[in-house]
């Protein structure tokens, strides 16, 4: 166990302290204020305050793991061995900043419960996050950071037992709509008609005629080759079903078609299912929990994980009512329209309710990239920038999470550029 002495331990200082040092670096850590504790321990140890106490590894504070609510902060973006970092301190202390407050402000998106112009869909955009403005958003700095802690540690005490992380994916597959023209009703394929027509889209009429004679396959329905390319590759994926009622926002086939509770099943065989939150199940925790049980109904099992449907985090309301309804784990924690590590870090961590100054047992697993993005559209510059991206996470020994829908893998030519990105992010070195 590494003893660290603090003037006061907080929830703020045992959730930062806990992520940097056990969850990421793997060691069991420990607290005392009590300053003869402290330097009659001799095991490794560690200080954490105003000033150093001795010859001790030290880490000096600022003000922000003692305090409670949200306040308006100064940042200022310094260097640090060409690596961006925030909250400078004295040079007495043995890192130039204090690596556990700004780990904190990231993880716990505090900028997020600040001010700030939202976009179109009413989202945080990146272009208001300290990482963008840092230029610091392609880079896990959290991970890195620590990394560079572990080997100040690792230097003054041998003793020290590290864990060896091994790199890791989650490849999502969202699915909002899994028939393009199957299986809907009347009105809505007269209305696909007529909006065809009114456009002049002779080759999707066309399409959706073939379609409703069960002549060719409905571009949507890709579960088939999802399935097989899993077996093939032995790649995991974790699907996300919506199980909305149709509305302007939500417009998937009826729940309770067997087709579409059979398909699920089926899924659930070979991969992780979890729930894609409808519009109106973002904010409202009564249908996240109608939405919740309908898939449970047909997996027969706790629903464990969910993600966003626009992921229009709404913090911290969206992550209490996953908390309510004991939901294990989120995957919305990641910009849809830019690449980028949103809480600065590629490692899955606890959620932190600022309101009430608490853990939450709700696992957050924050994602590299969407299919969303607008940058999707050159896909040469896209898969160069998430190989990029690829490269920092190994580095660090994370996990890379990328959100697919099953509508990518709709026609021949996507389908196959989907899979090799999907092959490529998963390779082990």
């Amino acid at each position: 166990m590494v003893l660290i002495h603090v003037n006061k331990i907080t929830p703020r200082i045992t959730y930062s302290f806990k992520h940097i040092c056990t969850h990421i670096l793997g060691f069991e850590i420990g607290f005392t204020n009590d300053i003869k504790e402290f330097i009659s321990y001799d095991g490794a140890k560690f200080s954490y305050g105003k000033e150093r106490l001795g010859n001790e590894i030290f880490v000096q504070n600022v003000n922000l793991l003692y305090e409670q609510g949200v306040n308006d902060l100064e940042i200022k973006i310094h260097d640090w061995d060409g690596l961006p970092c925030f909250f400078p301190v004295h040079e007495s202390s043995s890192l130039p900043f204090d690596i556990f407050a700004a780990s904190f402000y990231l993880l716990s998106r505090y900028e997020e419960y600040l001010p700030h112009v939202k976009d179109v869909e009413g989202r945080f955009p990146a272009m208001e996050s300290i990482a963008y403005t840092g230029k610091f958003l392609e880079k896990p700095v959290v991970d890195i950071w620590a990394l560079k802690f572990k080997s100040i540690l690792g230097a003054r005490f041998s003793s020290i037992k590290f864990n060896n992380r091994r790199y890791g994916c989650n490849n999502l597959i969202t699915v909002s709509e899994i028939f393009q023209y199957r299986k809907k009703g009347l009105i809505r394929i007269f209305g696909d008609l007529v909006q065809n027509l009114a456009t002049l889209k002779f080759s999707e009429l066309k399409k959706a005629f073939l379609i409703h004679l069960n002549l060719q396959n409905d571009p949507f329905n890709t579960f088939d080759e999802l399935l097989e390319f899993h077996k093939k590759s032995a790649i995991k994926l974790h699907f996300m079903f919506q199980l909305s009622d149709f509305s302007t926002f939500d417009k998937n086939i009826n729940h309770n078609r067997k087709f579409y509770r059979m398909l699920i099943k089926s899924v659930g065989d070979y991969g992780k299912v979890g729930l894609r939150l409808g519009f109106f199940a973002m904010d409202s925790l009564k249908v996240l929990k109608m939405e919740k049980r309908r898939l449970e109904s047909i997996i027969n099992r706790p629903v464990e994980s969910a993600i966003n449907a626009k992921y229009n985090l709404l913090l911290p309301d969206t992550y209490s009512n996953m908390v309510e309804l004991e939901i294990k784990e989120d995957f919305s924690m990641g910009y849809p329209e830019t690449i980028g590590f949103r809480a600065g870090t590629c490692s899955p961590f606890m959620f932190y309710d600022l309101n009430f100054e608490i853990t939450t047992p709700l696992l957050v697993n924050p994602y590299m990239f969407s299919t969303k993005a607008p940058l999707l559209e050159d896909f040469p510059l896209f898969t160069s920038k998430v190989e990029q991206m690829v490269s920092e996470v190994k580095a660090v020994d994370g996990t890379f999470c990328g959100i697919f829908s099953n509508k990518d893998f709709a026609s021949e030519n996507k389908k196959e550029r989907m899979f090799s990105l999907i092959e490529k992010i998963n390779e082990r070195d």
